[in-house]
């Protein structure tokens, strides 16, 4: 697929400098957007780390407290990643890469950033993270922290290991359009079934020989 049919202009961005108030919109739009994409598929996680801290508590912990700790810690990694994605933005822009609709001008940028994709659902880091996604009990148990520091500390390290396993995922959104809302659930549906269905790690692979696919297609395009 060429990326005439993602983006019927290919008009770049004028390299203009940033300024202080532009770039915290540019990250504050990543952060929540990276929230939004990612904390459904957490949600198991969430949930069930809840639920065994109210157990284990000896005057009971109010599930709110619990769920919203560990949230927050998983909020806060994937804030750090909106950090690297929001300074990527910038340099694409700088480079004039970008177009108004803020994906990637170049069909041999977005063509290879869709084959590192595809190799990347086949490699054992892939692969290992997506394990302790995709096993919330099987993470608790191995990671059980008590109180409040400790499920912001389980929510930073489950994560890491979504960052882990979906970072190369998420930039993909430069390719599609970061600002392409149906792109956006596209990504984030497939992270959750992914993660959810029985065969995810099959999915896994299955969508990398597909990406690797569909990005040597665009460099033929040229």
């Amino acid at each position: 697929m060429s990326m005439q049919a993602l983006d019927d202009t290919l008009v770049p961005l004028a390299a203009e400098p940033w300024t202080v108030g532009w770039a915290a919109l540019m990250l504050a739009m990543w952060a929540v957007m990276m929230a939004a994409m990612m904390l459904p598929s957490a949600a198991p996680a969430i949930l069930l780390y809840a639920t065994l801290a109210r157990r284990r508590a000896e005057r009971g912990e109010a599930l709110a407290s619990a769920a919203g700790a560990f949230a927050s810690g998983y909020v806060l990694v994937w804030a750090l990643f909106s950090v690297a994605a929001t300074a990527l933005q910038f340099a694409l822009e700088q480079a004039a890469l970008m177009s108004p609709a803020m994906r990637t001008t170049s069909v041999a940028l977005a063509g290879a950033a869709l084959v590192g994709a595809g190799v990347y659902q086949w490699t054992s880091l892939k692969h290992a993270c997506l394990r302790h996604c995709r096993s919330p009990l099987e993470f608790i148990t191995e990671h059980w922290r008590s109180g409040a520091s400790g499920a912001l500390r389980m929510g930073a390290t489950h994560g890491a290991y979504c960052v882990g396993c979906c970072w190369v995922l998420m930039l993909l959104l430069f390719v599609g359009g970061v600002m392409n809302f149906a792109w956006i659930a596209g990504l984030a549906l497939f992270v959750l079934v992914e993660k959810v269905v029985p065969a995810g790690h099959r999915v896994a692979r299955a969508s990398g020989v597909a990406l690797v696919a569909w990005g040597v297609a665009t460099w033929l395009a040229l």
